[in-house]
């Protein structure tokens, strides 16, 4: 942690010595000279400080559909970086070495870079877009906000791979600068009390308040076996997907052992072809498999059936999309197509 990664941070105020933060929705009290939740934001003499600004731990090029997003500039590359640290404590989160470090050693290492070496970087690397991703974006709020502002100005895409936990204000003040957002939505609430720390209702609320807002929403559901792989779990999250909106793409992820999950067994393809026909009944259409190459991961028009993209990982192996439509019908494909930001 360097100088230049310490700077006040933005959504608190001060109660009696102790500051409330309502960047997210864990609504920290912290107390003289201790941490919030996500162990990286500090109480120093009454004040919220950020111990992360430009703070990177990781910054690395990855095709977009790794977020994943699948009508978001399919075949593009972004340019994804991450400090460590994170509002949740999700028993299974795969990049638990940088989202925990913080809360679990106190440590919180990286290199700074200053906002425009970002945007310059992504640029000469021939990326479209800028990912906020592996750990949870909202923490790094600062330091997001300044970058994704430069990147607007040189027409590149933001997005955020979030837990969406986000507070209502600081969503309200990144959305203008925001063109995606990819939010987990992970079980029903006893799942998100008893495996991340965090209640289901914000993460509800947001993906409804992106979506209305312009954002371009894609949701993503890890399934774990004999947590959150229940017919009637899966049925009521494809059910509250399709009330916002059935163009919004649901991925459903095989789940690995990882973290403190390591005694739960891998996601079998049965239960994600559950959840593919649960997501197609609920009406939702635009339904993908994760993690599990060639199975359901095309996207088709939804009107005349035509594959429109096909993909095989993270390659897209054909892209009939005529300026956002399908190249057989004309359909709209609901999406993000364009490079240049509106």
């Amino acid at each position: 942690m360097s100088i230049e990664s310490t700077r006040e941070a933005q959504f608190w105020e001060n109660e009696k010595g102790a500051v409330r933060c309502s960047l997210c929705h864990q609504q920290c009290r912290i107390r003289p000279s201790k941490r919030g939740l996500c162990a990286v934001r500090e109480n120093q003499d009454g004040k919220l400080i950020t111990l992360v600004y430009g703070n990177l731990i990781a910054a690395n090029i990855d095709p977009i559909e790794k977020k994943p997003f699948f009508h978001l500039l399919p075949g593009s590359l972004a340019y994804s970086i991450a400090t460590v640290g994170c509002n949740f404590t999700c028993l299974h989160c795969q990049n638990a070495d940088i989202s925990q470090l913080p809360r679990e050693t106190g440590q919180i290492p990286g290199q700074f870079v200053p906002p425009g070496e970002v945007v310059a970087l992504a640029k000469a690397e021939g990326c479209l877009s800028i990912a906020y991703t592996y750990s949870e974006p909202t923490i790094f709020f600062e330091y997001a906000f300044d970058v994704a502002g430069m990147a607007r100005e040189s027409d590149l895409r933001n997005v955020f791979v979030s837990n969406g936990y986000i507070g209502e204000e600081a969503a309200q003040k990144i959305i203008p600068v925001l063109d995606g957002i990819n939010i987990d939505l992970k079980g029903d609430d006893q799942f998100y009390r008893k495996v991340c720390g965090a209640k289901l209702e914000p993460v509800q609320n947001n993906i409804e308040r992106f979506w209305k807002n312009g954002v371009w929403v894609e949701v993503t559901t890890l399934i774990i076996p004999s947590y959150n792989d229940s017919e009637q779990t899966l049925m009521d999250i494809a059910e509250f997907l399709a009330g916002v909106s059935p163009d919004m793409p649901w991925h459903v992820s095989a789940f690995y052992p990882r973290h403190k999950m390591l005694d739960v067994p891998a996601t079998g393809i049965e239960s994600l072809r559950l959840a593919l026909r649960i997501g197609r009944k609920a009406g939702l259409k635009y339904v993908y498999a994760g993690n599990v190459p060639g199975e359901s991961e095309n996207t088709s028009c939804s009107n005349c059936g035509e594959v429109l993209i096909r993909r095989q990982g993270y390659m897209i192996l054909k892209n009939s999309l005529l300026e956002g439509r399908c190249g057989k019908c004309g359909t709209a494909l609901p999406g993000v197509w364009s490079q240049q930001n509106s």
